[in-house]
């Protein structure tokens, strides 16, 4: 992911949520405010406030032209240190529970090289975010959307060995109807295929608010972050260790081990 791309889900990661279409004025307005009190840490590693006028464009301009408004003209990035550091600390806001060495892994699957875990870990010190126990987590396990497309799980499942090659089953089940929206069989485990997956499902029902995957390779990938973004949709990891809010989609595979892999 280049230097543009970063600065665009940087302003999307702010706007997201507040470019709505659902919101009503007040709700928006309400959105913005708190957005503008608040401070950000950018892709050059410095904490800054982002003015009223600027969250109103930068909306303005997703609304209209959807995630690719958002990305400026791309130049090359001498020093990708400060970017890397900015997505640990997206990471740890994300799950509070995770570790630094488990946001080097997650970074360096997703970028090819991360900084060192204990460089991670003085940097998020710093920062403020200290690791504590997954709130988001906690809530997901007793989480059930109440409408259709609000969430949607993501998983993959080690399926038999065909011709000597382990095959893969990716599938995402929407959380309020428990219903297998996408499914792919595979030969490989790896970002495509679940894309793939994700795909079908968009196809045959529509957008998710949010998809809620684990940290396995496939999930954890710039180019699964990137299209999320560019749809709107927001991408949830799940806890290494801690399987919450995962259940209803192991059932699932539980039924496809007892049922279909005879």
């Amino acid at each position: 992911m280049d230097r543009a791309q970063e600065i665009g889900l940087f302003r999307w990661k702010i706007v997201g949520e507040a470019s709505d279409v659902s919101l009503s004025a007040r709700e928006r307005g309400r959105l913005v405010r708190a957005l503008a009190e608040r401070e950000h840490l950018d892709p050059d590693g410095r904490w800054v406030r982002v003015t009223r006028n600027t969250l109103d464009r930068w909306i303005r301009a997703y609304r209209e032209g959807g995630f690719d408004a958002l990305v400026p003209a791309p130049r090359r990035a001498a020093n990708r240190m400060p970017e890397r550091l900015e997505l640990a600390v997206a990471l740890r806001r994300e799950q509070p529970a995770r570790t630094a060495a488990q946001i080097h892994r997650i970074i360096v699957e997703a970028e090819g090289a991360a900084p060192s875990a204990r460089t991670i870990q003085r940097h998020l010190k710093a920062a403020g975010l200290p690791c504590r126990g997954s709130a988001v987590a906690r809530a997901l396990g007793r989480f059930e959307a109440e409408h259709r497309n609000e969430l949607w799980t993501g998983d993959a499942l080690h399926g038999p060995l065909i011709e000597g090659r382990r095959t893969f089953l990716f599938c995402f089940l929407d959380d309020h109807s428990r219903l297998l929206v996408g499914y792919r069989w595979a030969a490989r485990e790896d970002v495509l295929n679940a894309s793939r997956a994700l795909r079908a499902g968009m196809t045959a029902r529509g957008l998710p608010k949010a998809v809620y995957v684990d940290n396995g390779s496939p999930f954890v990938s710039g180019q699964l972050l990137r299209a999320c973004a560019v749809l709107g949709i927001r991408l949830i990891h799940s806890t290494p260790g801690r399987p919450e809010g995962r259940g209803k989609i192991e059932r699932v595979f539980r039924t496809v081990r007892e049922q279909v892999l005879l």
